[in-house]
């Protein structure tokens, strides 16, 4: 039986394969935000300025750096990505050289992905529903934000970090990708009905 002693001194490493994972879905995310600063501080420039990603009426990524939920916090999203990002890939690196963290450091850690993948999904809705349009850089992030955050979460239940059933744990041994591809194919779904006469016209 595990100590009171030990529970505190506990390290907890993490897979190459989560490691690659984090810095991968880290660059992604990065690379987004990288590009969606450059862009706006371009249109701040000339507000007249098209970025590249605005292909058409739906996917038109102007229209989302120009809207209020482009800076929710007072300052363009993106900053946030840049800051939030680069430290995915950290953690990422860190795993690659065999480090471990002490359970509270997870924790935090999955707490950062949840606030990631809510805002993530608060900005979806957002963007299909209130804007109307689309932007190519921002779904990369999502994409990014919600891989991270599932395999993360599945980690810390594996590790016994997060109270659940021993089925629970056996499935997310075997089958983590499940979840973030479902919740992936749902917004994809979100997407296609939202503008289903346009894709199809």
């Amino acid at each position: 039986m595990t100590t009171t002693a030990e529970k505190t001194t506990r390290t907890v490493g993490g897979s190459r394969a989560l490691a690659w994972l984090l810095v991968i879905t880290g660059a992604a995310g990065l690379l987004a935000s990288w590009v969606i600063t450059i862009d706006k501080f371009k249109l701040l420039e000339d507000p007249n300025f098209t970025p590249g990603c605005s292909l058409n009426p739906v996917v038109a990524c102007g229209n989302i750096m120009k809207s209020d939920q482009a800076s929710a916090f007072g300052f363009p999203n993106p900053m946030l990505g840049l800051v939030s990002y680069g430290i995915v890939i950290c953690v990422g690196m860190s795993l690659l050289a065999a480090a471990s963290f002490r359970p509270w450091y997870w924790l935090t850690f999955n707490a950062g992905t949840l606030f990631g993948v809510g805002f993530c999904t608060w900005l979806q809705y957002q963007s299909l529903y209130v804007i109307s349009s689309l932007c190519l850089w921002c779904c990369l992030a999502w994409v990014a934000t919600i891989f991270m955050f599932w395999y993360i979460t599945a980690h810390n239940i594996r590790e016994g970090l997060l109270p659940a059933p021993a089925w629970l744990r056996n499935f997310l041994a075997e089958f983590t990708w499940v979840l973030p591809v479902l919740h992936v194919g749902i917004i994809g779904m979100l997407i296609l009905t939202r503008w289903w006469d346009f894709w199809t016209s």
